[in-house]
């Protein structure tokens, strides 16, 4: 059967499409992601026991926030929702934003997914939001994500030392960011 929800597609991949997430994305699954400590090894969130109820009410919050673009990463083979994929909060000043992913399904880590995501979310933020410039964090323990953001064209701006608590010992914050570079040229 097709998934109604593909009809909705807001970024489309290579493998992948992007699109808005939606209560009914909040599932069993989406549950699991989120208590699940390997999924949650890097996130803040993993602080707290999440239920289907909470979850729906921060996903009916965010959906209602304009300064947040939240987006379901899906597997164009098969129609999966394996993660998300969050840009914001916008700050249309400075225009700038933050990029967050979390891809919950393990059999779908390391393929290159989050990669993807990442790029296409850097190129609807550069060429349909006019942004000038992209930040992301990890912890430096967090290898893997602070590999997918550089592959995604995002360099290490600074580190702040021993500052988040993870596994029984301070570990430094990578800071990460990619500017416009387009847009940066037309500035001058």
């Amino acid at each position: 059967m097709k998934n109604p929800n593909r009809s909705h597609q807001f970024l489309e991949g290579e493998r992948i499409y992007l699109r808005g997430i939606c209560l009914s994305d909040v599932t069993a699954s989406y549950e699991r992601w989120m208590n699940d400590p390997d999924v949650m090894a890097y996130l803040e969130s993993r602080f707290y026991p999440h239920s289907q109820g909470g979850l729906r009410d921060y996903v009916g919050n965010i959906l209602n926030d304009k300064s947040n673009v939240f987006l379901a990463i899906v597997l164009r083979e098969g129609d999966r929702h394996i993660g998300n994929i969050k840009l914001g909060p916008i700050d249309w000043i400075h225009r700038f934003a933050d990029v967050g992913i979390s891809i919950g399904e393990k059999d779908c880590w390391g393929k290159g997914y989050a990669t993807e995501a990442i790029r296409l979310m850097v190129h609807y933020a550069f060429t349909k939001l006019n942004l000038h410039k992209l930040t992301a964090g990890c912890y430096d323990a967090n290898r893997g994500s602070e590999k997918c953001f550089q592959k995604a064209g995002f360099s290490i701006e600074g580190r702040r030392k021993s500052h988040y608590f993870c596994e029984g010992s301070y570990v430094d914050a990578i800071l990460l960011g990619i500017l416009n570079l387009e847009k940066s040229k037309t500035d001058l």
